[in-house]
């Protein structure tokens, strides 16, 4: 149960990093594309929050989509120029907001034994969770480098924990840390 609650502030870390990347951000910077074949940071921003629903919805529990309008766009699968056209930053934020939100209920939920095969579903929960948090740090380094590279913004400094570290230059959580 500690393991989840852990998990879960880093998961919030996470998010807050990635928050530290785009919210001082124009709103054309957010939907802005280096090219027609690259994702805009809002499409990051997006597809982060699409997957985290998908994996705790097919893994832990069944519940329709928060903005179900937003699946194709966000599913990676489909290719940038048949994506259509970015929601608002409103829109994405809500969105975000509201994945993470039905994140922590869940595991919550998990943790304070809420749920049938509770043991069973917090070895589901630990790997979940960690595989979201570093898929939210996979597309953070993506934002990063749009943001630095092509918008001349500085990047924030990275999060700091102990169960933090970079591969192949990517912020990578060590679950074992």
């Amino acid at each position: 149960m500690r393991e989840l609650t852990a998990l879960l502030r880093e998961y919030d870390r996470a998010r807050a990093y990635t928050d530290q990347l785009w919210k001082d951000l124009i709103p054309d910077e957010v939907t802005w594309r280096p090219h027609e074949n690259s994702s805009a940071i809002g499409w990051h921003l997006g597809h982060q929050a699409h997957v985290a629903h998908f994996m705790v919805r097919n893994l832990t529990a069944a519940e329709p989509g928060p903005d179900p309008a937003l699946d194709a766009l966000m599913d990676s699968a489909q290719p940038e120029k048949f994506r259509g056209a970015l929601p608002t930053v409103e829109r994405l934020t809500a969105f975000r907001d509201t994945v993470a939100e039905r994140v922590h209920a869940r595991i919550g939920d998990i943790a304070a034994g809420k749920v049938s095969a509770r043991t069973q579903l917090t070895v589901v929960a630990t790997h979940l969770l960690t595989a979201l948090i570093n898929h939210e740090y996979q597309h953070d380094q993506w934002i990063s480098e749009v943001r630095a590279d092509n918008l001349g913004r500085a990047l924030p400094p990275d999060p700091e924990s102990d169960r933090l570290s970079r591969v192949d230059g990517y912020l990578v959580l060590n679950p074992y840390a």
